[in-house]
């Protein structure tokens, strides 16, 4: 059984439909090529920013706790 999932745009005419194919194969390519890179960029902001912000929430919360408390994980 096949894991992927394949996205390809399937044309079914022949003539004039072949530029608009094309074309519609480029904006297809656009989209799927700008949403990769922002889910990328989107990874990379959440790897490199979730410690900072339970640190960020934790040191302005009521019981002020110390930084190792925030640290630690008991």
């Amino acid at each position: 059984m096949e894991s992927t999932i394949s996205l390809k745009v399937k044309g079914k005419g022949k003539g004039s439909k072949g530029a608009s194919s094309s074309d519609d194969k480029s904006k297809y390519q656009v989209v799927k090529e700008w949403t990769n890179w922002s889910l990328r960029k989107a990874k990379v902001a959440t790897h490199y920013g979730f410690i900072p912000l339970v640190i960020f929430i934790g040191m302005n919360s009521d019981p002020k706790p110390h930084l190792f408390q925030l640290l630690s994980p008991v």
